[in-house]
Order: structure tokens, then sequence, then C-alpha cells
């Protein structure tokens, strides 16, 4: 099985009120629990980054697409990834969406 990464992506805020928070951790681990041993690494949210532009010059707030967090799993290829990615929480919020890339073990 060939590893990929899920890259989130979009502008979404994390959830306010506990009751949303709640129903947001409930719909990932409802999604984490049917992926079941896939999941490599079931990753983060990650807070506003910098992009850094050729010539140096940094683009504040995540640049024109940040990123939102990270999952890795094991498929048997991309089209595996992308039909898993599918039924992702983050997919919910029209805002979002999941990039998928193969991981290439170098090492």
């Amino acid at each position: 099985m060939a590893k990929f990464l899920y890259v989130y992506h979009g502008s979404g805020k994390m959830p306010t009120e506990e009751a949303e928070r709640k129903a947001a951790m409930d719909a990932w681990t409802g999604w984490y629990d049917k992926l079941g041993s896939a999941v490599v690494d079931g990753g983060n949210p990650v807070g506003m980054s910098k992009t850094v532009m050729p010539g140096g010059t940094v683009e504040n707030n995540g640049g024109s697409n940040p990123t939102a967090g990270y999952t890795i799993i094991e498929a048997k290829d991309i089209d595996d990834a992308v039909a898993k990615a599918r039924d992702c929480p983050i997919l919910m919020d029209p805002a979002f969406s999941v990039e998928i890339a193969p991981i290439i073990e170098m090492m």
C-alpha cells in the first residue's frame, strides 16, 4: 500500500461553541473510524501560516490557498485515496478542499 498526504485547504475557523466543537470532533472520529487501518497519521489542524515567495517576500495569512491541516493515509493508488477523501468532514464547508498527494519514500 502506498502512503498519501491529505492537505486540507480553506479559510474557515474552528468552531467556538462547545456543541459545534463536539459535533465536528464526532464527525472526524466517525470518518477516521470508517477509514480504519488506512489512517497512518491522523494529523492535526494547523495555525495560520506564512508563505515565502521567490525573492524572499512573505505572504501572511496562508497566502491564496491556506492550509488548514493534514492527514496521512494508506491506499492502493491515488484513485483509492481520492475515494476515501470524498467523505471527509471538512468538505461539509464549501470554503474547504482536500488536496491529495502521493508520498514518495526517499529514505
